[in-house]
């Protein structure tokens, strides 16, 4: 349902990302793995249509993404929950799932709403609080919620585990499944490579912008080395 081919970014005159390619079947969930500063987050900006792609070629179901704006690429069916849970403060926790559903056309709005509330029922009492009163977790659930409006054809999650309690990880962790089981091809970008490599089927890792490796998931998991040598290269 995804397809990367090839993709180069560029970030303030530099290159960080080099002849990337990925594939995310439905149904499947597939890590991204690598340290700090290997390329992970340019990706997830640049097929979100929020930084410009270089050379390479970005489709979801066969329909290409390059030129399209954030909205287009929502529309599109690629939703992205980014990095740090961040909210509209000042709103409430109903009008930022509002604000999420633009993409929609009105009539659909107040159903999608009431849908993705049956993921996260946790929600529902929080609704007229602002978004600035939510805990981490809940902020999370928010931004998941709001990516899971559209109905995504496929969901990248940047840093699922960031911040956040055991706990709300394990809940979150149990969504992602779900939404895999329901159809949903989900790309997940994540330093706590252990709850990666154990929802994930199939892994690649990023190295200086590059891939090292990919390969089934269980590979990683029996062979750890593979993915410490990656880390500390």
């Amino acid at each position: 349902m995804l397809e990367v081919r090839q993709l180069s970014v560029s970030r303030g005159g530099k290159a960080v990302v080099h002849g990337f390619d990925l594939d995310v079947a439905a149904g499947e969930i597939v890590a991204l793995l690598g340290p700090n500063g290997a390329g992970k987050s340019s990706i997830v900006l640049a097929l979100a249509g929020a930084i410009a792609r270089g050379q390479g070629r970005v489709s979801v179901n066969g329909v290409a993404l390059e030129g399209l704006a954030p909205d287009a690429v929502r529309r599109a069916g690629l939703a992205i929950v980014p990095e740090g849970h961040h909210l509209l403060g000042s709103l409430s926790v109903h009008d930022n799932l509002r604000a999420a559903a633009m993409v929609l056309p009105g009539a659909e709005v107040e159903p999608a709403i009431a849908r993705v509330l049956k993921t996260f029922p946790e929600l529902e009492a929080k609704l007229a609080q602002s978004g600035r009163s939510l805990s981490g977790g809940q902020k999370q659930m928010v931004c998941m919620a709001q990516a899971l409006l559209a109905r995504p054809k496929v969901l990248v999650v940047d840093e699922l585990s960031l911040g956040l309690a055991p706990l709300v990880v394990r809940r979150l962790a149990e969504v992602l499944r779900q939404v895999a089981a329901d159809g949903v091809g989900v790309l997940l970008i994540e330093q706590f490579t252990t709850l990666a490599l154990t929802l994930a089927s199939r892994a690649c890792v990023l190295q200086r912008g590059r891939t090292a490796w990919s390969g089934a998931a269980q590979t990683l998991r029996d062979q750890p080395e593979i993915l410490h040598g990656s880390y500390l290269a």
